[in-house]
């Protein structure tokens, strides 16, 4: 079993604090890397690979509107 897979399945059984504490880990291991961070600051970490996920949702819901309105006008 993988270290992520162990990780993911322990997840649901933390409490919020020690989830909190997990994600401080995380964050602070963004920060070590410099790698890809967009933005920093008292909230967490925002990386390129976040902001994609981001654009990839709004198209999506961009795409489902825009085509539920041509279909509303070729009725």
């Amino acid at each position: 079993m993988s270290t992520v897979v162990v990780i993911e399945s322990v997840l649901p059984h933390l409490t919020t604090e020690e989830l909190r504490r997990v994600e401080e880990a995380v964050h602070q291991q963004y920060r070590q890397r410099k790698d890809a961070i967009v933005c920093d600051d008292s909230y967490g970490v925002v990386t390129e690979t976040d902001l994609i996920a981001s654009a990839d949702q709004a198209f999506l819901a961009y795409d489902k509107e825009e085509q539920e309105h041509a279909q509303r006008k070729a009725r």
